[in-house]
């Protein structure tokens, strides 16, 4: 059966979307879209609200492309009105609404899968891939930096109101981050200090710079993650160190180019210092964006097939927000025990 969907959203991501479902005809189709602004949705068939899309009986899922506010109370609407969701991050505001969306999903059993992206860019995949093998040893620590430059006009939109936003760079950005070292280091992080500002733009509530460093007690893995929006170079780099040897990405495949060339550099140690030089590294160039087309086939896999959902699942959604209330809460000062173990989380 051919899944139908309905797009609440129709921006640049709603259109990423639509792009890449539309080169599976033999499995779906994009039957109605929504956007307020009329001019976007020219030439398909579209809704009048969102409702329109949610309560719709001729779809069977919904891609969720909103403003961050809206992603929480949609994803909620579209479960109880029986439609698979795919929603784009950041899931929620905070890891208690993360956990009234994971209550709506078990009680509807629709898939619900959110958009991580980066964990699909081909670099961050091998990457993954590689320190599972084991060949490498255990992962000891990663730094993670991600910046963009954005100019006064970021200032007229949504994403600077913490109302709709639900803050500034890490949830836009960062979260990004986070949910990689979540994902190749497989342990969550259960200490947690930050630094949160806003110095350049002074947008209360919207935090243009964080810097956290996490470690896991258990393990002792630590992590560095900066976020900015003062970057004024865009950057993305994951740098992962492991006991034989390390792995860094540097630039991210996008359409717009602003990350640079997308390549992992993997060396091994050796037993003498320097454990590893320059001329040692294995370089690794991708040349193709290949994330949305991963993502879109995990979806419909899902949906299809009854596959659990591998990647973007509801609960690394949940680690994720954990994680993010620790960094704002070490900002504001208070006390861990405020905030529930994330060890716990989905037992």
């Amino acid at each position: 059966m051919t899944l139908r969907i309905g797009i609440c959203g129709f921006g640049k991501m709603g259109q990423i979307r639509a792009e890449a479902l539309a080169r599976h005809p033999d499995r779906c189709r994009v039957t109605r879209v929504f956007d307020t602004q009329a001019s976007l949705t020219v030439g398909r068939p579209t809704a009048a609200s969102v409702d329109g899309i949610v309560n719709d009986p001729d779809i069977d899922a919904v891609f969720v492309c909103l403003p961050n506010f809206l992603n929480m109370p949609t994803t909620i609407a579209a479960l109880r009105a029986g439609k698979h969701v795919f929603c784009e991050k950041p899931p929620a505001f905070n890891a208690e609404q993360m956990r009234e969306i994971r209550a709506v999903e078990a009680e509807t059993g629709k898939v619900l899968m959110y958009g991580f992206n980066h964990r699909q860019h081909a670099a961050i995949v091998t990457m993954h891939d590689l320190v599972r093998s084991g060949q490498y040893g255990r992962v000891l620590w990663m730094r993670g930096r991600y910046g963009k430059s954005v100019d006064a006009g970021y200032l007229t939109g949504w994403r600077a109101s913490p109302e709709l936003a639900g803050g500034g760079i890490l949830l836009d950005q960062g979260i990004h981050m986070l949910d990689l070292m979540l994902h190749i280091g497989a342990q969550p992080f259960d200490e947690v200090n930050a630094m949160v500002s806003n110095l350049y733009w002074k947008t209360p509530g919207i935090e243009d710079n964080v810097f956290a460093i996490m470690r896991n007690r258990e393990s002792g893995l630590c992590a560095s993650l900066h976020s900015t929006m003062t970057q004024w170079r865009h950057l993305f780099s994951l740098e992962v160190f492991l006991e034989r040897g390390y792995m860094v990405v540097n630039g991210l495949k996008t359409s717009s180019g602003t990350y640079g060339e997308e390549v992992l550099s993997i060396a091994k140690n050796r037993s003498t210092a320097p454990a590893a030089t320059w001329d040692d590294e294995e370089r690794m160039h991708f040349q193709v964006d290949v994330s949305w087309e991963r993502e879109v086939n995990q979806f419909l896999d899902c949906v299809e097939r009854g596959a659990p959902v591998v990647d973007g699942s509801s609960l690394q959604a949940l680690e994720v927000m954990e994680l993010i209330d620790r960094i704002y809460a070490s900002e504001r000062h208070e006390a861990p025990e405020l905030f529930e173990d994330i060890r716990t989380v989905g037992t």
